[in-house]
């Protein structure tokens, strides 16, 4: 399994996933079809399936022109409100793309049709994969637009919290500096926030992407993944730990981050590869 890191737009991320025995490929949250056809036609793959992992317009609005482009292309994910939405999946349903397993896990907080995408390959000693849209981001999550608490929670600790500590998490946003910050002043005395953040700028200022990470990375320095810790429970006041993240969600909401952003004409002329 090849993973192709393709930003787009302003901050997005979508995906090109490649079975490399058969050649086919998956794409992941389709907001520019023009640059993902050009990494399509350059890597010589047959591309066969869109995941949507939600319904807004910066991770599905290539859906559309893809699929005219390309008759009998599967659009797949779990909201209706998905542009051009072939078939709706629901949670535990699994996919298989040659040797790439997919299970579809419903991650409710951003939207309340979110659907994130666990890859892996059998008897494979590479990490297994997460592409989870804006449920879970390094060092952060999507705002909560949609659910509840409870709902986001769940989402978050219990249904990505317990995947293998080595999956890889690609995200759908570069918003990590900004997360990785609001993460220092959650945690001030946390080393591994403090490490990378630091490792982050370093990204930042060689405008290269800080996706993937990994769970387990995640676990240490993520916030909303760490909603039992006791410096979390303190900085928010709050005990049970849906009220920890809500109130976490609050805070993050207020929280500017005073940088640049990166800008959109040089992310476009990247593509990069994970995997071997």
């Amino acid at each position: 399994m090849k993973v192709k890191v393709i930003p787009v737009l302003e901050d997005n991320y979508m995906y090109l996933v490649i079975e490399e025995h058969t050649r086919e490929a998956v794409a992941v949250d389709v907001a520019v079809p023009k640059r993902l056809l050009e990494i399509v036609g350059r890597e010589g793959v047959s591309l066969t399936t869109v995941l949507t992992t939600h319904h807004h317009w910066d991770h599905a609005r290539g859906n559309a022109e893809l699929a005219r482009l390309r008759p009998g292309l599967a659009v797949l994910g779990a909201d209706e409100r998905i542009c051009a939405l072939t078939r709706r999946l629901v949670h535990g349903e699994e996919l298989q793309f040659g040797a790439i397993h997919v299970r579809c896990l419903l991650t409710p907080g951003h939207t309340s049709g979110h659907m994130s995408y666990f890859l892996w390959e059998e008897d494979c000693p590479d990490p297994p994969a997460v592409f989870s849209g804006d449920a879970l981001s390094v060092g952060g999550c999507g705002l909560r637009l949609e659910s509840t608490a409870q709902q986001m929670y769940q989402s978050l600790v219990e249904t990505l919290g317990t995947l293998p500590p080595e999956t890889k998490v690609f995200c759908g946003h570069e918003h990590t500096l900004g997360n990785l910050e609001f993460a220092q002043k959650v945690e001030p005395g946390n080393d591994h926030v403090r490490a990378k953040l630091s490792w982050a700028k370093k990204r930042d200022e060689d405008d290269m992407p800080t996706v993937p990470s990994t769970l387990g990375e995640e676990l240490l320095y993520n916030p909303f993944l760490r909603v039992a810790e006791e410096p979390v429970c303190k900085f928010t006041g709050k005990a049970a730990p849906a009220e920890v993240l809500e109130a976490l969600c609050r805070e993050r909401a207020s929280f500017e981050r005073a940088a640049e952003p990166l800008q959109p004409q040089a992310r476009a002329l990247l593509a990069l590869q994970w995997g071997p």
